[in-house]
């Protein structure tokens, strides 16, 4: 192979532009001639790389003995997730009891009429009812000064009783 094609492989190698058969050519080339001076580093990356290729596992047990080793836990403190995600769990359906309460609330206030908005259109017809309530609240306004009046004459009397002496002598002083 003439110095030209190596120093172009090398090139493009460099650039990272070669095939895997341009590389396999430079494999071949620094394995069966000896390099010059100018290409000595080359060399010995090459065989390098391809003494590397040919390296294989030792021993055949290997991936086995590493799966077994991987499946083996670690000594220490063990944290157990599984609590985790329970709690987890939970907060979550808490949250979805709250967003459905809040939800329901909104949708009731909505569609429920509000406290103290005008219910009657016709003027005369929410003066008759206004009227009817405060006669209601008069007649049982009267009621209650009657059973008022009742008490105190229960007051008065229990108070005539707590004045009463309790020995003859002060009878006659009063």
């Amino acid at each position: 192979m003439d110095s030209e094609r190596i120093e172009t492989l090398l090139e493009k190698y460099w650039n990272a532009e070669t095939s895997l058969e341009e590389e396999n050519e430079l494999y071949l080339f620094f394995q069966t001639c000896p390099a010059s001076e100018k290409w000595n580093e080359a060399a010995e990356l090459f065989r390098y790389l391809h003494n590397e290729k040919k390296k294989t596992m030792q021993d055949p047990f290997f991936d086995q003995a590493v799966t077994k080793q991987t499946g083996q836990r670690p000594k220490g403190k063990t944290i157990r997730m599984r609590n985790g995600f329970q709690i987890m769990r939970i907060a979550a359906g808490i949250l979805v009891m709250v967003a459905a309460v809040y939800l329901i609330g909104m949708e009731v206030r909505k569609n429920s009429p509000q406290a103290g908005a005008d219910t009657e259109t016709d003027p005369q017809r929410a003066f008759e009812e206004t009227k009817k309530a405060l006669l209601m609240i008069s007649r049982n306004f009267n009621k209650a000064q009657q059973e008022v009046g009742k008490i105190n004459l229960l007051n008065e009397a229990e108070q005539k009783i707590r004045n009463k002496p309790t020995t003859p002598e002060q009878e006659i002083k009063d």
